[in-house]
């Protein structure tokens, strides 16, 4: 079986990847490599694996021939980067999405698997489900939206999709982030021996381990196609929703490092509980791997010096300097200027 990742030498992909040659697949890899190709240094002599550097906005159909799945990963990640060009993310996180869905049915593509965020339900008290009424409050979720919708549709009896919702994603990764919560505490510690939280704290979050994330791909992919036609999935625990002072408090605890906290920025306007039950009853998904799990490894990486905080590792800050160093993200804009 061949498998297409975009994105797939991203926070996610370059761990997805390994994961999906080890399960002995060949995989094809479409990316810009904003990051570097190096985030698959691991992998790179792996002859079942094809690095593609292009775009979903207009790569050529045929690098989709012969393939089996694809896993649509590509988009500007998180809330705030999705804010620094409202239309460069929409144009991405959904036409670009919408493009590679509609390309890979056209191609005889036989499973198209979408990563969407649980980000979308934005706002909402008590425990939500796949049927839950969303909210979406970001750039980012809202282009996640349109690109489910527009994923949806295409479905049929030879193109079976099917839409994940991922919880909050922590963890080392050969494309490190420290733009995410888990991971920015961990730093936070490491660095000023306190913890930078959001004010005030009271806000909900789902959260997830980077293995656990390749876990539910490889679960979706082997499911039985009836199993996953046309449904959606939050991805994640109901035991890792966390509210974040108590999160901070947890990563404290996992690292035996005093509590000690920062409070920074206005108000979240997102807060949210998901229930994860759906993936776990109709595919038997478990995780693995708690939020005291990635805090460890990640604390000891960067005692190590295995990882370090570089301006690569805060995704808006390394779009900002590529656009305004002019190196790449033709088609992106910042501050209405086109590079």
């Amino acid at each position: 079986m061949q498998v297409l990742v975009t994105g797939g030498g991203g926070y996610i992909g370059s761990i997805l990847v390994p994961r999906l040659l080890k399960e002995g697949y060949k995989v094809k890899v479409l990316d810009r490599f904003f990051f570097g190709k190096e985030t698959l240094d691991a992998v790179s002599k792996n002859k079942n694996l094809q690095l593609i550097q292009d775009d979903t906005r207009w790569f050529n159909p045929k690098i989709l021939k012969n393939v089996d799945v694809v896993m649509d990963l590509a988009a500007l990640s998180n809330d705030p980067s999705g804010d620094l060009d409202p239309k460069s993310t929409f144009d991405i996180n959904h036409k670009g999405r919408a493009r590679v869905a509609k390309l890979s049915k056209e191609q005889g593509v036989k499973r198209y698997i979408l990563a969407s965020s649980c980000s979308i339900y934005g706002f909402r008290d008590g425990m939500l489900d796949e049927k839950s009424p969303i909210n979406p409050l970001t750039t980012y979720a809202k282009a996640n939206r349109l690109a489910e919708v527009s994923a949806k549709k295409l479905a049929s009896e030879k193109f079976t999709v099917t839409l994940l919702r991922f919880a909050t994603v922590f963890g080392l990764s050969p494309r490190m982030r420290f733009d995410l919560a888990v991971n920015g505490m961990v730093l936070g510690f490491f660095k000023n021996k306190q913890i930078p939280i959001m004010r005030d704290g009271k806000q909900w979050r789902p959260f997830i381990h980077l293995k656990d994330v390749a876990e539910a791909y490889v679960k979706v992919i082997q499911a039985p196609k009836d199993k996953v036609q046309e449904e959606m999935f939050n991805v994640g625990s109901n035991d890792q929703n966390y509210q974040i002072l108590p999160l901070a408090k947890e990563v404290a605890k996992a690292i035996n490092i005093p509590f000690n906290k920062k409070w920074y920025g206005d108000p979240d306007s997102r807060s949210y509980q998901i229930s994860f039950d759906k993936i776990k009853d109709r595919l038997g998904y478990k995780t693995k791997f708690t939020v005291a799990d990635g805090a460890k490894e990640t604390y000891a990486a960067l005692k190590s010096g295995k990882v370090t905080d570089s301006i690569k590792t805060k995704t808006v800050e390394w779009y900002k300097y590529l656009i305004q160093s002019k190196q790449v993200l033709d088609g992106i804009t910042i501050k209405n200027k086109v590079f």
